[in-house]
């Protein structure tokens, strides 16, 4: 086990203050992330906020809780501990020792995989940093700006990983991730759903809900591989993105608790003029945002992906309770497909090409828990109405679906069919403005936004009327 050395300007346990060199490096590094978090992170004047911080990674607890001002947060370098005789679990180096250092004929595949994850980061950090002006309660603040700070601590994991590991290349690759900008024409993310605007609270829920909940199935792959390094820090990231996914679920909770508690007050499904978000709303961010994190799972079939697994780079969603062979070489899987007669269907593809099919179902049937959740709320109101995924052909722009048009239940569509009807199911520019209108924010103690429901307990054992953040 790794003692944690957190005395250090760059908290870590990695033993930083071994390689001076390394550690020269990213202090050379860290005033430039510290210039972006000023100029492309959150924008709400704060004197502290009441922050978890890594402290441990060991199972006596890895957080520290407190109040800290956010440019003062203690960023730093954690990984899981190492076991020393793990050996690799999948491909065809399966049972030989984990490596600790990286391969030469596969350097720049992993090179590449850290630079993607990597790059979503501070990627939900841009996305988000004008939402603390419209904040619904300083609990619901302090949530957004605990994402913020762990986003930021994640791409700090995964610079450690460049610059330990990849040489210039590395360094060169950790510089871009902070030129990159959400959103910019001229340099953006590398993914798309991470050029999207989150300008409204219920884009965040919703995002922090699918779009992270993708953030963590790509990190489950990621902690499997056979580059020790990588898959320790994967397995750390992925504690703090629970937080991440917390935050989301509760979140359309409330709001859905708070819409079914008007639609009963006021027998009406239409319940805008009340101040709340109407359920078919709700619904359509919903369709929008799922759909947008399907396609970040990439094409139904992709010889790359094959070739990360047989390499052992990239694992399967919790590959050690596979009953395979763990090699996949004579398997094969029915992945979705548009049929030569135009019509929605399936075909049988190698099992190594389709495991972004694989990785995309479990992330369905994870989403899907939510749903229940939330039409467990409406049931317990007495309402009707039921919130669904919309199905997998639904606003695709990537793989198999990108070339067709569909309803939310699967119909096709003509491309001028579409274009009448898709305001029925995506948000229109009245939908988005009337969610807009109620964005107006809630910075007293113990106070809440009319749209959404408190929670049911603070952060940390602390009421919701804690003092969860001190504005500037």
């Amino acid at each position: 086990m790794t003692a944690g050395d957190y005395s250090e300007r760059i908290p870590n346990n990695v033993d930083l203050r071994e390689d001076r060199r390394l550690q020269r490096a990213l202090e050379s590094w860290q005033p430039n992330f510290l210039d972006w978090w000023q100029f492309m992170g959150p924008t709400l004047p704060t004197r502290d906020v009441y922050l978890r911080t890594a402290i441990n990674v060991g199972r006596e607890g890895w957080a520290h809780f407190g109040h800290v001002a956010m440019r003062d947060y203690r960023w730093g370098i954690f990984l899981a501990d190492r076991k020393p005789d793990r050996r690799i679990g999948f491909g065809q180096h399966k049972g030989e020792p984990a490596w600790q250092k990286v391969p030469g004929e596969y350097r720049a595949e992993l090179q590449r995989l850290i630079v993607i994850q990597g790059d979503t980061e501070p990627a939900s950090v841009e996305q988000q940093r004008n939402l603390g002006a419209t904040a619904p309660s300083l609990y619901d603040l302090r949530n957004l700006f605990q994402v913020n700070v762990e986003e930021g601590r994640h791409l700090w994991a995964m610079v450690y990983l460049l610059h330990a590991y990849f040489g210039r290349q590395g360094r060169e690759e950790a510089d871009e991730l902070l030129r990159r900008n959400s959103g910019s024409e001229e340099s953006p993310r590398i993914l798309g759903a991470f050029n999207e605007e989150t300008p409204d609270w219920l884009s965040f829920f919703m995002f922090t809900y699918f779009t992270d909940r993708d953030g963590k199935y790509q990190l489950g792959t990621l902690k499997e591989s056979a580059f020790d390094p990588l898959s320790r820090t994967c397995e750390f990231m992925l504690k703090e993105e629970a937080h991440h996914m917390f935050v989301g679920t509760t979140g359309i909770d409330r709001i859905v608790e708070r819409t079914a508690q008007l639609m009963v007050e006021n027998d009406t499904d239409d319940v805008g003029p009340y101040g709340a978000i109407p359920l078919r709303t709700i619904q359509k961010y919903l369709n929008f945002h799922y759909s947008v994190s399907l396609d970040l799972f990439g094409s139904e079939t992709s010889t790359n992906v094959a070739n990360y697994f047989t390499a052992g780079l990239k694992g399967r969603w919790s590959e050690e309770r596979r009953s395979d062979d763990h090699r996949l070489t004579n398997d094969s899987i029915m992945v979705d497909t548009v049929t030569d007669e135009g019509q929605i269907g399936y075909t049988e593809v190698a099992a190594l090409v389709g495991l972004n099919t694989d990785l995309r179902r479990e992330y369905i049937g994870d989403c899907q828990i939510g749903l229940q959740r939330w039409n467990r709320i409406l049931a317990e109101a007495g309402l009707p109405q039921r919130l669904q995924l919309p199905h997998i052909a639904f606003n695709r722009r990537v793989g198999t679906f990108a070339g067709i048009e569909s309803t939310p239940d699967g119909q096709l569509l003509s491309t001028e069919e579409w274009q009448r009807r898709m305001g029925e199911w995506l948000p229109t520019d009245v939908d988005k403005t009337h969610v807009r209108s109620l964005m107006r924010p809630v910075h007293e103690r113990g106070k809440i936004a009319a749209w959404i429901a408190p929670p049911r307990q603070g952060i940390n054992g602390k009421p919701f009327d804690y003092d969860f953040v001190h504005l500037a």
